[in-house]
């Protein structure tokens, strides 16, 4: 079974390179019509799904490694 529409453009997003502070947010908003934080609970489920790891290797990996990054500094 394959990612949604809405998974596949999650990850899309976060293929992209933003050039400012508040740039992500506002194509979150206006693109997914999210809220960041609905967007990051999605992107965080989509870490562990094998799905996106399949459709998408680097940009998962690259997150699942930010993501511990982050737990092991806490």
């Amino acid at each position: 079974m394959e990612l949604g529409h809405r998974e596949q453009a999650v990850l899309a997003l976060e293929r992209r390179g933003f050039p400012g502070p508040g740039a992500k947010e506002r194509a979150i908003r206006e693109e997914l019509g999210l809220s960041p934080v609905r967007y990051y609970q999605l992107l965080n489920a989509l870490l562990d799904d094998e799905r996106a790891l399949a459709l998408d290797p680097v940009t998962v990996n690259r997150l699942r490694r930010v993501r511990e990054s982050r737990r092991s500094e806490r």
